[in-house]
């Protein structure tokens, strides 16, 4: 039993050995996290939220005032260009119609009985002239005989009188002929009155009548059969039948913040996301990049704001996408992914490495924290890394590298100078990091794993 005790006891202070040889051992070192750098593609992405608009719609309203007598579509229908989607009460408005077509109808009738005198008045000339000539031959054969004294003077008077009468006869049914002609264009002039009016008759009905100004969907629709509508201004109450909005070019309105709006541009790719469709990605590019701030508790423009309070602003931004979609609807929330700039196969640096440290002042020691300015021979912070290297004896500590960077992503940001690929790097914790110095000792922390790189991951600039 003793020989027992005096072997657990031996083990016991076996461990108790080795346990304190590690604590020395790992005394003075400081654990942290670390991550190796390698390239990858990287973006950077600027999101915004909004929500489906089309690119071009119509509210549709009424143009004369009428109780709503049919509707012939309604709320989500598809309509085509030029077709009649609704109409008020025109009674009147097709009487007035009816009634000049049927005044025309007898206008052209009379027209056609003037153009018949005026054919009967050309043959009554032409009959005129056949006489005439037939008279003129007479007089001219009964002067030669006359002269002769072959003919009495009787028969000479007669022949003279014939050929004046034939002459007459020509002159007046010449007069006759232009009369008619006269009452033909005179006929035609009014029946062009009445065409005028018929026009502006037709137009008073088709006021009554609402149509489809191109293909599209029928987004709103405020009123019902029976309501009584009225000429007014736009999107007044009782002056609109309905919203068409033409799906064929869909956009995402979306507001993004101030101080993102400056790297957007143009022609930028986006990702765009809808709330109600989860899973779909649809493509899409800028296609608008508001100038004007807009309160984001109001949505006014700074420039009608009367208001001095100081808050955030956003700016609109309109994605137009690039394959529209049925299942899209007008007013669906979305959210548009940007991609404002994107460097393939770049050394990346996760985000949570980057620290800014003041190089120890004579006397003192390097602070994560910016050296005070009441100390004047304290170096100005710099932003860089701790990179893992190793001593003369073989052990890791912490040497701050300056860097500079580029392009930020979700998790990771673009090294310029500094460091070079399958460097190691400190990552953390964020309270270790923040108060590490230059050449501390280092361990590595086994019990977390190290911050990977995202990749080419999104993330807000």
């Amino acid at each position: 039993m003793k020989k027992i005790l005096l072997i657990i006891l031996a083990v016991v202070v076996a461990a108790g050995l080795v346990a304190f040889m590690v604590y020395k051992q790992q005394s003075g070192y400081t654990k942290v996290l670390t991550a190796k750098l390698a390239k990858q593609d990287l973006s950077t992405v600027v999101s915004g939220t909004g929500q489906i608009k089309p690119k071009t719609y119509v509210n549709l309203g009424a143009t004369a005032m009428g109780r709503i007598t049919h509707l012939y579509v309604k709320e989500g229908d598809h309509v085509k260009r030029g077709q009649l989607v609704a109409t008020v009460e025109n009674v009147a408005q097709e009487a007035s119609v009816r009634g000049q077509e049927a005044t025309i109808a007898a206008a052209r009738t009379d027209i056609q009985s003037y153009v018949a005198a005026e054919r009967t008045a050309e043959a009554n000339v032409e009959h005129s002239k056949a006489d005439l000539e037939q008279k003129k031959l007479d007089w001219d054969r009964a002067q030669g005989l006359y002269k002769a004294g072959i003919m009495a003077k009787q028969d000479f008077d007669a022949k003279k009188a014939a050929y004046d009468l034939a002459v007459a006869t020509l002159s007046q049914t010449e007069a006759g002929l232009h009369q008619a002609k006269a009452n033909t264009e005179s006929a035609r002039a009014h029946m062009r009155t009445q065409e005028a009016t018929l026009r502006s008759n037709q137009n008073a009905l088709d006021l009554t009548k609402a149509i489809a100004p191109f293909d599209g969907i029928v987004t709103n629709q405020p009123v019902r059969e029976g309501e009584t509508v009225v000429e007014g201004i736009q999107n007044t109450e009782g002056s609109t039948f309905m919203t068409i909005a033409d799906m064929s070019v869909i956009t995402a309105e979306v507001k993004v913040d101030e101080t993102d709006i400056v790297n957007i541009r143009l022609g930028q790719p986006a990702d765009v996301t809808v709330d109600a469709i989860p899973g779909r990605v649809f493509k899409g590019h800028v296609t608008l990049v508001g100038d004007q701030a807009l309160l984001r508790s109001t949505g006014v423009a700074t420039s009608q704001s009367t208001s001095g309070t100081e808050e955030a602003k956003d700016f609109k931004v309109v994605v137009t996408l690039d394959t529209p979609s049925e299942e899209l609807r007008p007013g669906l929330s979305t959210t548009a992914k940007i991609t404002t700039a994107h460097k393939p196969g770049v050394l990346a640096l996760p985000i949570q490495a980057l620290t800014m440290y003041a190089p120890p002042a004579p006397g003192g020691s390097g602070k994560v924290e910016a050296a005070s300015t009441s100390t004047p021979a304290a170096a100005a912070p710099k932003q860089g890394v701790f990179v893992i290297e190793k001593d003369a004896h073989g052990k890791q500590r912490a040497k701050f590298v300056p860097v500079t960077t580029g392009i930020t992503g979700a998790t990771d940001i673009e090294v310029l100078t500094g460091l070079k690929e399958g460097d190691e790097v400190v990552t953390g914790p964020y309270k270790t990091l923040r108060g590490l110095k230059d050449g501390a000792l280092l361990k590595r922390d086994t019990q977390k794993a190290a911050a990977p790189g995202s990749g080419s991951g999104s993330g807000n600039s």
